[in-house]
């Protein structure tokens, strides 16, 4: 299977017993066994994993020191039929000094040793009774395990010859606590995956506070990381260790162990490569802090055998601009409501109007514009009078999306207005000849226009703009009409995705709003989404339903997710669509509305490189003067080619 970019990896807390080296090793070829079964490409253990963290003086023993020495050739032996990258925590002698290291093991030989850089001293750690840091010793290679000039030092990253984003840095413990960790430096010499071979023991909320570390370091370096740390088995005397392992991805955390489990514990998830590089390359300040590290790296480069992921383990979210748990969608429905109202009064205060027009079909995007406006008007004292809400029938009006305008400007107590536009678009379709039986696009574009055009003179007439409509996912796809629904003053919804919006005018109908008007937010919800613009059936109800016509709003969305946010070709946006998506829609059904995207996206740049202003509200957005800057004529080929060669 072609990898998209992934690696998998893991993170192991193996059972042990001090100082019995032996017990060890055989608990770690297991683990490493298991590993291999799962297809994993990095392997991290504990800080200290063949002799046990907690060993104390007998680190002075020189029986303890040749014994664990043994154990890590022993380890070396049994790997040579995996080519995992293994990272295994040993006491490395080095003339009168003594290391704690991380020995990297791959197909039975040793590619490198790091040794720890921040020695803890403090509290219930005594490190330096027995360690040394590596900025004690300046030799760049030692002999361990029979071997000549093993790389050793804290400056040395692995890098696999065939895949050069695959490339790992490691640390120890302590080092991530302190003030710049190494790793830093690391993945500014350009290691997009960081391991941690640690023994952190557990006090009352330290865990949670080790997980907020790891998190917040994944995303200020743009990389993966993998913690990996000490179980229950290590010494009791003084400490108790929970086998914490955490492995994340750019501040997210992919998965983390159950703690003071009583056997050996493997966490496997897989990390996106792909996307960590294309989120440093648009990092400026990442590339520009590269320039102030002044830290050299050597490279010590490994090969693996064929790719041999078969899936993906992690949970592809189909819904990629919505919030998995029910408490982050409310935290993030309020961020981006009070960023919208910010932004539009703003834009009012600064021009010095207190009027505002808006059009309102009883759709969802109009609805949430005209919630927008009126909260915005509530925090600017403005009378609600002066919110001129317009509604406009046309050929393909529904009673129920009528009715829903009606009454929700009623309960809102906006100014309301109703101008049908029946008589003036037969009469243009009249003027230039367009006989109004053709239900072509000149149909519904005279519609729109229509519209657009009294919005804009009667907000001439009262001295106030024209909120715009219309959302992320129109623009993108350029379901809208050029100087029609297209224009505005302020666009409120310009960066807010249509499987957002959803849950935005969800969240006000829940939070902020009288029980009236919530009731009808709720029957606006659930009508199909349409710009009716064709005539109604015999029954009055809504003959034109857009996700029929373009397809799937929720397949858009996450085709544009991946395609802006991280810089995924086709072949891997339909791979996360085939796994996201897998029961909903079939294979082939993904790829056709894939082909239609990306040709409607490159095809109606034209649109976009004119839009009104509008706030920014996620990562995503289109806004030709910032964020997306892209040549009205460019070809669409090379991504329609790799659709058509994608596999089912």
């Amino acid at each position: 299977m072609k990898n998209y970019g992934f690696i998998r990896v893991a993170a192991s807390s193996p059972k042990l017993k001090v100082a019995d080296t032996s017990y060890n090793v055989e608990e770690i070829k297991s683990v490493i066994k298991e590993a291999g079964d799962k297809k994993v490409s990095v392997l991290v253990f504990p800080e200290l994993s063949v002799t046990a963290y907690t060993c104390g003086d007998l680190f002075g023993q020189d029986i303890l020191l040749k014994s664990a020495e043994e154990g890590v050739g022993e380890i070396c032996r049994y790997s040579k039929d995996y080519d995992i990258l293994i990272f295994v925590g040993a006491p490395v002698p080095v003339g009168q000094y003594l290391f704690n290291c991380a020995v990297v093991i791959q197909k039975g030989r040793i590619l490198g040793i790091i040794p720890k850089t921040y020695i803890p001293n403090y509290d219930e750690f005594y490190e330096k009774r027995w360690f040394s840091s590596c900025r004690d010793y300046s030799q760049k290679q030692i002999s361990y395990c029979g071997c000549d000039d093993i790389p050793f030092g804290a400056d040395i990253l692995f890098q696999d010859d065939d895949m050069p984003e695959f490339c790992v840095g490691a640390e120890i413990c302590e080092d991530l606590w302190s003030p710049i960790p190494p790793s830093s430096y690391g993945a500014l010499s350009g290691a997009t995956v960081i391991v941690n071979l640690s023994a952190s023991n557990e006090l009352v909320n330290k865990s949670a506070y080790r997980t907020e570390l790891v998190a917040q370091q994944s995303a200020r370096l743009i990389s993966g990381y993998v913690f990996s740390s000490s179980g229950v088995f290590e010494s009791t005397t003084d400490l108790v260790f929970g086998g914490h392992l955490i492995i994340a991805e750019n501040g997210l955390i992919l998965t983390e162990s159950k703690r003071f489990e009583r056997d050996s514990v493997l966490a496997v998830t897989d990390i996106d490569l792909q996307k960590l590089s294309s989120m440093r390359r648009k990092n400026l300040t990442f590339r520009d802090s590269m320039d102030k590290a002044q830290v050299y790296y050597r490279r010590v480069l490994f090969k693996r055998d064929a790719e041999r992921m078969d899936c993906i383990l992690r949970k592809i979210n189909p819904y990629p601009f919505v919030p998995s748990s029910s408490e982050s969608i409310d935290k993030r429905c309020s961020e981006i409501f009070n960023i919208q109202v910010a932004g539009l009064a703003k834009r009012l205060e600064h021009i010095g109007s207190r009027d505002v027009v808006i059009g309102v079909s009883g759709g969802l995007d109009s609805t949430l514009a005209l919630l927008v406006t009126v909260k915005t008007f509530e925090l600017l004292k403005f009378p609600m009078s002066n919110i001129h809400a317009i509604t406009m029938p046309g050929f393909g009006t529904s009673s129920r999306t009528y009715n829903n305008t009606v009454n929700l400007c009623k309960a809102l107590n906006t100014d309301f207005k109703e101008i049908s536009i029946v008589k003036a678009s037969l009469l243009h379709l009249k003027d230039i000849g367009h006989d109004p039986d053709d239900l072509d696009v000149t149909y519904e574009n005279a519609q729109a226009r229509e519209r657009t055009q009294i919005l804009m003179d009667i907000a001439n007439k009262e001295g106030g703009i024209v909120v715009g409509t219309g959302d992320l996912s129109e623009l993108a796809l350029g379901w809208s009409t050029y100087n029609g629904d297209h224009m505005s003053m302020y666009a409120v919804n310009c960066s807010v995705p249509k499987t957002l919006v959803r849950y935005l005018v969800k969240w006000v109908a829940e939070n902020q709003i009288s029980k009236e008007a919530s009731s009808i937010l709720f029957d606006i919800l659930d009508t199909p989404v349409s710009p009716e613009l064709l005539p109604a059936d015999s029954k009055g109800r809504i003959s034109q339903k857009t996700e029929d016509i373009i397809g799937p709003y929720e397949l858009h969305d996450f085709f544009l997710y991946h395609m802006m946010r991280y810089d995924a070709p086709p072949d891997k946006v339909a791979y996360l669509a085939f796994n996201a998506f897998k029961g909903k829609y079939t294979k082939e059904e993904i790829l056709k509305w894939m082909k239609y995207f990306y040709k409607r996206f490159f095809s109606m740049q034209f649109k976009r490189s004119c839009l009104p202003d509008g706030p920014k509200v996620g990562t995503v957005s289109l806004s030709p003067r910032g964020d997306w800057r892209m040549p009205s004529d460019a070809s669409p080929a090379i991504w329609l080619k790799q659709i058509e060669c994608i596999e089912l």
